[in-house]
């Protein structure tokens, strides 16, 4: 076979605070290489196809200095960003994969083609009951986990309670939202769009609200208090929340609003955790899989197939618009549902 185009999306020059903006010129996409897809070599691992990939908040902070430390390792400068995504086997040296085999991983590339040098970061997805490969990278994949994993450990949640979830059209939001009301709970929940307001009311929400032109303090104060909060943004909202704790409730810390701009919010009510004796939990989910990820697979795909759980892709066609569907997630925030790159079909 002769050679083809092989496009990547490059990692070119760190981000720094504040400059998510140029997010565009950090990151670009590169079709200068070739791949002969019958000879490259393998070294005893396999080569892959993308098929779906993610884009996800939290790869906002692997676009700095790969000298500054965090909780998730930079991108590589000069290589293909990595992240969420499935791929299929074409060729394989490795044991444990053979053409034709699904792959999900962290670390899947964002090129068309590529060999990994290490591959137990990589599982077979068996699919048997048939769901798109673009699930497994949403509601069944990272953020179906992480609100899953986060749900079941630190929401000790009781029939009646009060449920604040921010965010709550997100990935992880709307999936916090359909747990809590299996639960029997109380759900208020916040987006910044009109359009995703109408999508909480249609998963359930007692109470939606676009926390753009409605006062977030205001609405707390009438349909408060709360007794768990998860918290997908943090800042002032997160200190609103403390403000309408109900005493020994629990939050569960998600996500930061530290993921923007140079000047992050200060709390001013965390005196409240001790006043009210809060649980403030904050959480990883990849270190809680081996605790959750059986039970996580033996439940969810029936529940997503059964539209038990509901679910929206919001779906970007061809890697060469990455820098687009970037923007729109981790800059405007104006992306319908889970983000979804679509590079082949098969």
């Amino acid at each position: 076979m002769a050679p083809v185009v092989n496009g990547k999306f490059i990692f070119a020059k760190p981000l720094q605070v504040g400059e998510l903006a140029e997010l565009g010129k950090t990151a670009v996409y590169d079709s200068s290489e070739t791949i002969n897809l019958d000879t490259v070599a393998l070294n005893g691992s396999f080569l892959a196809k993308t098929l779906v990939l993610a884009i996800d908040p939290y790869m906002r902070g692997k676009f700095r200095d790969p000298a500054i430390k965090s909780y998730t390792p930079s991108f590589d400068l000069g290589q293909p960003i990595s992240g969420f995504g499935v791929a299929v086997v074409l060729r394989s040296e490795s044991d444990a994969f053979k053409p034709g085999d699904h792959v999900y991983s962290n670390t899947v590339s964002y090129a068309h083609y590529w060999v990994p040098k290490d591959t137990s970061p990589f599982t077979i997805i068996k699919n048997e009951i048939g769901l798109p490969w673009s699930t497994y990278i949403g509601v069944l994949g990272m953020p179906g986990q992480t609100a899953y994993v986060g749900w079941k450990e630190f929401s000790k949640a009781k029939k009646g309670e009060t449920v604040f979830v921010t965010a709550a059209a997100g990935g992880v939001g709307s999936i916090v939202l359909q747990l809590a009301k299996r639960d029997g709970c109380r759900v208020i929940a916040s987006a910044g769009t009109d359009d995703k307001v109408a999508w909480l009311r249609a998963l359930g929400a007692d109470v939606a609200f676009n926390y753009k032109t409605e006062d977030t303090r205001a609405v707390l104060q009438r349909e408060g208090p709360i007794d768990i909060f998860w918290d997908n943004v943090g800042g002032e909202t997160l200190d609103i929340g403390f403000e309408f704790a109900r005493n020994r409730a629990r939050f569960i810390e998600c996500g930061m609003s530290s993921y923007k701009g140079p000047n992050p919010y200060r709390l001013k009510n965390q005196f409240f955790i001790v006043g009210k004796e809060l649980s403030v939990n904050g959480f990883i989910v990849l270190n809680w899989l081996w605790k959750y990820g059986t039970s996580f697979y033996d439940e969810f795909p029936r529940l997503v197939k059964s539209g038990e759980i509901k679910h929206e892709e919001d779906f970007t066609y061809g890697l060469e618009k990455v820098g687009e569907a970037m923007q729109e997630v981790l800059v405007h925030g104006t992306n319908r549902a889970k983000k979804i790159i679509v590079v082949a079909s098969n």
